[in-house]
């Protein structure tokens, strides 16, 4: 459980208990039985916004991972210099916490014309060839976002150095970023079904809430 400041010294970094209790007692972690938009189920649910609104979380998560990018020295002396970048705007709180904590050069998002279209940059927020970035967002699951934007951002020539999460939840679907170093408070893993027909859930007769990601 996470102490107050009177019980106990403020940890540089949360732990994943103390995310875990975050994550709860603001409803944004659930157990039960959830169908997702691509057919799979899951017995768990997980929306970091919920937790995120939440000013005092909120500075919790990104000042704990914003420490935990510091703690690598090639990040550390390209902070000046440094952008942190989200794939869509829910990420955006996460981005703008860990910007503000690290004191890099800025932070912006890209977007997508519609669903499953390629991401696009904002006029005036193309990045510069060169560039060193570090891609943020409240959750990976997938990773298709990410893995998206980073193909669109390398197109401009930057240079994609990380990737920072509160909450590293893979699926059995998730994207391999191989060598690209990944930064998260807690790892989650939930059971995931390929769909109805091979859910465990399902078949025990445990009522289901469909869910987007």
């Amino acid at each position: 459980m996470l102490e107050s400041k009177a019980e106990a010294p403020l940890k540089f970094v949360p732990d994943q208990d103390d995310v875990v209790d975050i994550l709860r007692s603001t409803g944004a972690l659930r157990k039960g039985h959830f169908a997702y938009p691509n057919g799979s189920h899951s017995d768990e649910y997980l929306q970091v916004p919920l937790a995120m609104q939440h000013y005092q979380h909120a500075k919790v998560l990104t000042v704990g991972l914003s420490r935990l990018l510091r703690e690598r020295t090639e990040i550390r002396t390209s902070i000046k210099d440094m952008s942190i970048v989200s794939p869509a705007t829910g990420g955006l709180p996460v981005a703008y916490g860990i910007c503000e904590a690290l004191q890099a050069k800025k932070a912006y998002w890209a977007e997508r014309e519609a669903p499953g279209q390629p991401y696009r940059m904002r006029p005036f927020l193309e990045p510069q060839p060169g560039e060193q970035i570090i891609l943020t967002d409240d959750i990976l699951h997938s990773g298709a976002n990410l893995a998206d934007l980073k193909t669109t951002l390398e197109g401009f020539g930057a240079i994609v150095i990380g990737i920072a999460v509160i909450v590293y939840q893979p699926t059995p679907r998730t994207h391999d970023f191989g060598a690209l170093p990944l930064y998260y408070l807690a790892h989650l893993k939930a059971s995931y079904y390929a769909n109805a027909d091979s859910c465990d859930l399902c078949r025990s007769g445990e009522p289901l809430t469909s869910v987007w990601l």
